[in-house]
């Protein structure tokens, strides 16, 4: 310290000092005050003379607000007292911080991660929602809505949704089944045991092609806006629906009863996964769920890579044939399938207990009915499979 300037120290109660310096021509902002880094000074104004304080010290709060000069109590108007409480907006934040709240004045806690995802068909016509899974499990949504109005989604409110979602797929299913045409085959011939063989052609094959596309943007639209799962997901059932009454009709041209007996074994898997997810047999652990998503995006990497392949004419025989290892394939699917049905009894499970919102019944029963569609269309490639 120069001579040009003079230093006088205040002691307050805790033994701290603060460091008071004045110009010796004085100054129209009055002194100035530097106070020791990173700890709780108080500060007090003397006149000139330096012996007689003009008024009593301030206690300084030692937080990170009180180190701002613009998040002040005068800043908020709450010089020396405060509407909730007496607490300054410092105190405030302070005490949020350390209760783990979100906004410094709400008592509202932290919301629940997000809870794993949704099984995910990767077949080509229906990997519409193959963002389901990734965007629940990785917690696309960063944290899962709350109830607001007292709504929240039950398991009969996701029950009555599913419902609705099938009577759209069944009654597009017909449309698309109707669509198909089968005729016998002009030169009469017969399979390996005496079954007449039919063929089957569809006037508009385009629109199996704008179905798909369709329902492919209508899926990432639903996973990302799960609000406006009650419309885009009907939308997404009947475009799913014709698709697969369409595919259902080549498949029963080529195996007769094949389509009732893929009915009746998805059915019958789904209540067996359902009995096994109700006696805890299998959980949805984070391994488990971790397990199902990984072979899923590998079921998903296979199916590209060979849709690709079939473009150019490569590996047809490999994944049309009815070989051992070709039903080992689909038999691994068929697993795969019926494991995701674990996360969506997990996901509607939990999203009870939490108390989400009434629009997650739609999103939950939209979930159930990707999964059920993909589980339906690997029985019939499986059963066909088995035909061969």
């Amino acid at each position: 310290m120069n001579a040009s300037t003079r230093s006088r120290t205040g002691r307050t109660d805790s033994g701290t000092s603060n460091i008071v310096m004045t110009h010796p021509l004085g100054s129209s902002n009055g002194p100035r005050s530097w106070p020791a880094p990173n700890r709780p000074v108080a500060t007090a104004t003397f006149d000139r003379s330096g012996s007689v304080p003009l008024r009593p010290p301030k206690r300084v709060r030692e937080d990170a607000m009180s180190r701002n000069p613009i998040l002040t109590d005068k800043a908020f108007g709450l010089d020396g007292s405060s509407g909730s409480g007496g607490l300054s907006p410092a105190q405030e934040w302070q005490r949020a911080q350390s209760m783990g709240a979100g906004p410094a004045t709400g008592t509202v806690p932290p919301s629940p991660p997000a809870p794993p995802g949704y099984g995910v068909p990767p077949d080509a016509t229906t990997a519409a929602s193959a963002g389901t899974d990734a965007a629940l499990a990785r917690g696309g949504f960063g944290s899962l809505p709350t109830a607001t109005d007292g709504k929240v989604m039950t398991m009969g409110g996701v029950a009555a949704s599913t419902l609705v979602f099938f009577v759209f797929l069944f009654v597009a299913a017909a449309f698309g089944w109707t669509s198909v045409t089968v005729t016998p085959d002009p030169l009469g011939r017969v399979d390996q045991n005496g079954n007449a063989i039919y063929d089957a052609t569809m006037q508009r094959p385009w629109l199996l092609f704008v179905a798909m596309l369709v329902g492919l943007g209508l899926a990432f639209v639903t996973v990302f806006k799960p609000r406006l799962a009650m419309f885009t997901g009907s939308a997404y059932a009947l475009c799913e629906g014709y698709l697969l009454g369409a595919i259902s009709a080549f498949y029963g041209a080529q195996f007769p009863g094949i389509v009732a007996q893929a009915i009746v074994a998805t059915l019958g898997v789904f209540l067996m996964m359902l009995v096994l997810y109700g006696l805890r047999i299998l959980r949805a652990t984070p391994k488990f769920v971790k397990g199902v998503i990984a072979a899923t995006f590998g079921i998903m990497v296979v199916y590209g890579v060979m849709l690709i392949a079939n473009l150019f004419g490569v590996g047809e025989g490999f994944w049309t044939s009815g070989s051992p290892l070709g039903i080992v394939i689909s038999l691994v699917v068929v697993t795969v399938a019926a494991l995701n049905l674990i996360l969506d009894f997990d996901f509607i499970e939990r999203g009870q207990q939490m108390g989400l919102p009434r629009y997650m019944d739609w999103y939950a029963a939209f979930g159930l009915l990707v999964t059920l569609i993909w589980l339906y269309l690997e029985m019939l490639r499986l059963l066909a499979r088995l035909r061969q």
